[in-house]
C-alpha cells in the first residue's frame, strides 16, 4: 500500500509542517480580528449604539472563524501526537485560561443585548474585552515559550512527554513581551476591519487607533527579532538527520547557543520574506489606513500577521517544540510525527475538505459584506 503513496516520509512531514503553519495563520487572520474588535470595544465604542455596531461587524462570522482553531487542534492531534501530548502537558492551565476566555465570548455576544439596563450591558462589554485581550495574550505567551524552549523531558522507554515546569514559569520577560505583541497585533487587525466595515465616526477612530497599533506591531516585532538574535538560546541538531527515521526524539543530539535561531535565515535567504512581511505589512497597513484604502489595508494587516507567524516557524525549523530542560528531547519535524500512512490519509482529507471550507467561508463573507451602521443594526431583528 505504501508503494502507492507519491510522497516519501520526509516530504510528507515537511508538507504537514507547512499545513500546520497555514492553519495557524488562518486562525490568527480570521479570528484575530474578532479578538481585536472585542479588545477595542471600550475604546472605539463611545456609547451603547456604537458598541452594538462593533459587535455586529463580527457577530455573524466569529463562530465560523473558530473553525480554524478547531481544525489546527485536530490536525496537531493526528499529525503530531507527541507535540499534542507535550503541549497539553506544558500549557494545560494556560489552555484552560484561553478556553474560559473563548467560552465567555459567545456568552457575551448572546446575552449582552438581552436587557437594556446600562450596567448589564457595560458588564458584558467588559467580559468581551477581557476575552479578547486574555486570549490574544496567552496565545502570544505560548508562542514565546516555544521560541525560548519549554521545560519538557521525555521518558526514554515510553516516549511519554514529562513536564518539569509550573504555570508561573511560562511567564518570563520574553514570553510576556510576545504576549503584548500578540495583543497589539490583533488590535491592529481589528481596527483595520472596523475602519473598513463601519461608517463615521467609528471608522475615523478605528483608522487612528489602527495606524498606532500597526506602527507598534512593526516596532515590537523588530525589537523581538533583535532580542531573539542576541539574547535567546536557539537549538541546533548536531547529529545526523534522517528525514525518514522513526518518531523518537531521543535519537538525536542537540546543541544550544544564543542567536542560533537566526541560522536558517543565513542558510535559506528566502526565509527573510517572513520578517519582511511582518514589518512591511504592518507599516503598509498604517500608510493605507491614512490613505483610507480599506480593503488593501486589511490585506496588508493580514500579511503582517502571516509574516510574524511564518518568521517563528522559519527560525525554529526543524524544531516545533524545543526543550529547555533536556535539549535532545525537543520535538522536531523529523521525530514527532505520525506514521507515513496516517499523514497521507490526512493529506487526502485536507485536499478534499479544505477547499470546501474555504469556498463556504468566502460565500459567507460575501453575503455579509457591506457597511454596518446604526440603521442596519436597528432594522435587523437578529442583530446583537
Amino acid at each position: 500500500m505504501e508503494q502507492l503513496i507519491p510522497f516519501d516520509y520526509g516530504t510528507l512531514r515537511v508538507i504537514w509542517w507547512a499545513l500546520m503553519g497555514v492553519l495557524l495563520i488562518g486562525f490568527a487572520v480570521m479570528d484575530g480580528f474578532d479578538l481585536g474588535v472585542a479588545a477595542l470595544l471600550p475604546v472605539l465604542g463611545r456609547n451603547d449604539g456604537e458598541r452594538r455596531i462593533l459587535l455586529n461587524v463580527v457577530g455573524p462570522v466569529w463562530e465560523g472563524n473558530q473553525v480554524w482553531l478547531i481544525t489546527a487542534g485536530g490536525a496537531l492531534f493526528a499529525a503530531w501526537p507527541l507535540i499534542y501530548a507535550a503541549s497539553f502537558s506544558a500549557f494545560y492551565l494556560a489552555m484552560m485560561l484561553v478556553l474560559v476566555a473563548l467560552i465567555l465570548r459567545p456568552v457575551g455576544f448572546k446575552y449582552r443585548s438581552k436587557l437594556t439596563d446600562p450596567t448589564w450591558r457595560r458588564t458584558w462589554d467588559g467580559v468581551l474585552c477581557f476575552s479578547g485581550v486574555v486570549a490574544a495574550l496567552v496565545f502570544g505567551v505560548a508562542m514565546g515559550n516555544l521560541i525560548g524552549g519549554t521545560p519538557i523531558g521525555m521518558d526514554a522507554n515510553s516516549l511519554r512527554p514529562m513536564w518539569h515546569g509550573s504555570f508561573f514559569s511560562l511567564f518570563t520577560p520574553f514570553t510576556l513581551f510576545a504576549g503584548v505583541l500578540s495583543v497589539v497585533m490583533v488590535a491592529m487587525h481589528g481596527a483595520v476591519l472596523l475602519a473598513w466595515r463601519t461608517g463615521e465616526p467609528i471608522a475615523s477612530r478605528a483608522r487612528s487607533w489602527g495606524m498606532l497599533f500597526a506602527v507598534l506591531t512593526a516596532a515590537l516585532f523588530a525589537l523581538g527579532g533583535v532580542w531573539v538574535a542576541q539574547g535567546i538560546d536557539g537549538h541546533v541538531i548536531t547529529s545526523a538527520i534522517d528525514p525518514h527515521g522513526p518518531a523518537n526524539p531521543m535519537l538525536k543530539t542537540v546543541s544550544v547557543s544564543a542567536g542560533a535561531w537566526m541560522n536558517n535565515f543565513t542558510t535559506y535567504p528566502a526565509m527573510w520574506l517572513g520578517p519582511i512581511a511582518g514589518v512591511g505589512g504592518a507599516l503598509l497597513a498604517a500608510v493605507l489606513l491614512a490613505a483610507r484604502a480599506r480593503v488593501t489595508a486589511f490585506l496588508a494587516s493580514a500579511a503582517s500577521i502571516g509574516g510574524v507567524i511564518a518568521t517563528v516557524g522559519f527560525a525554529m525549523f526543524p524544531f516545533i517544540m524545543p526543550s529547555s530542560f533536556e535539549p535532545r528531547a525537543g520535538l522536531t519535524v523529523w521525530d514527532a510525527s505520525s506514521s507515513l500512512m496516517t499523514l497521507w490519509i490526512m493529506l487526502l482529507a485536507v485536499c478534499f475538505f479544505l477547499p470546501i471550507i474555504t469556498v463556504y467561508t468566502a460565500w459567507v463573507y460575501r453575503v455579509m459584506r457591506g457597511e454596518v451602521n446604526r440603521s442596519t443594526v436597528d432594522d435587523s431583528p437578529h442583530a446583537y
